[in-house]
């Protein structure tokens, strides 16, 4: 028996004035997966994830979220399942702790005592391996620890309300600006996040670092021009004839990928 997909994409478009960004996009995220999109600066690759998200809504096209047909944003109407986004930057609200960012959502949308959220906060900090830093300020922390209390807040679930309990986590550049040893925590914890029984297993990624898609991914997707145009298991990477593909990784000036100076 087939699986049904989590997330469906269906002739997705998007311009932004007279660029085109994505033209005619078909994408199936499953139940389960470690999708990464790869492909060069500029390709649309973290638009399409604002789109999954439903932070931008497409121009044409549609999305499906279990089956059921999104329209407009995730402000306008609850998906069937929650998804969570992990954002380049971290996204961190600089004048809140750590315990306020990664609880934000609870104390926003639960009516959780503060005791309760600040249990949930402390258990989701150490799966991320940050216990005991509830008390500080984003400015207080490394760039590896800002990704990780992201981590922590993407991962957060309403135990009286599972309709903020996050199914598939979206990450845009999670290792962008690390070095190799704080990218390499960021590649473990994602592998482990995923393996957790009491958080969602399935994600979708962004990413321009080779080690960081080697790890993380299951399923790798080429962008560029706006169309998927290469897409295979991460082992194909190596075997593969597509130009695209091995221009990237081989890092050539000289293929079918133009080089903006």
């Amino acid at each position: 028996m087939s699986v049904e997909p989590l997330i469906e994409l269906k002739g997705i478009c998007k311009n932004f004035g007279e660029k085109m960004i994505l033209n005619d996009i078909e994408l199936n995220i499953y139940p389960g997966e470690a999708l990464v999109i790869i492909g060069p600066s500029g390709a649309g690759k973290s638009t399409l994830l604002r789109i999954i998200a439903g932070l931008l809504a497409p121009d044409t096209g549609e999305i499906y979220i279990k089956g059921q047909n999104r329209q407009g944003l995730i402000e306008d109407k609850q998906d069937p399942i929650g998804i969570s986004m992990v954002f380049q930057q971290s996204a961190l609200f600089d004048s809140l702790t750590v315990a306020e960012n990664v609880g934000f959502c609870l104390y926003q949308h639960s009516k959780l005592p503060e005791r309760k959220i600040r249990q949930l906060v402390e258990e989701k900090l150490e799966m991320v391996g940050l216990p005991g830093i509830s008390h500080q300020y984003p400015a207080e922390l490394s760039g590896g620890m800002r990704k990780r209390v992201s981590f922590a807040r993407a991962i957060m679930s309403n135990p009286d309300d599972s309709r903020y309990n996050p199914e598939v986590i979206l990450y845009d550049e999670p290792t962008a600006g690390l070095d190799p040893i704080a990218s390499t925590v960021i590649e473990d914890l994602v592998r482990r996040l995923q393996q957790a029984a009491q958080v969602c297993g399935t994600y979708v990624m962004v990413s321009h670092q080779e080690s960081t898609i080697r790890r993380t991914a299951d399923r790798v997707v080429f962008l560029y021009e706006g169309q998927i145009q290469w897409e295979g298991k991460v082992q194909d990477i190596d075997i593969t004839d597509n130009l695209l593909v091995r221009q990237f990784f081989s890092a050539s000036i000289d293929g079918p990928i133009r080089v903006i100076n």
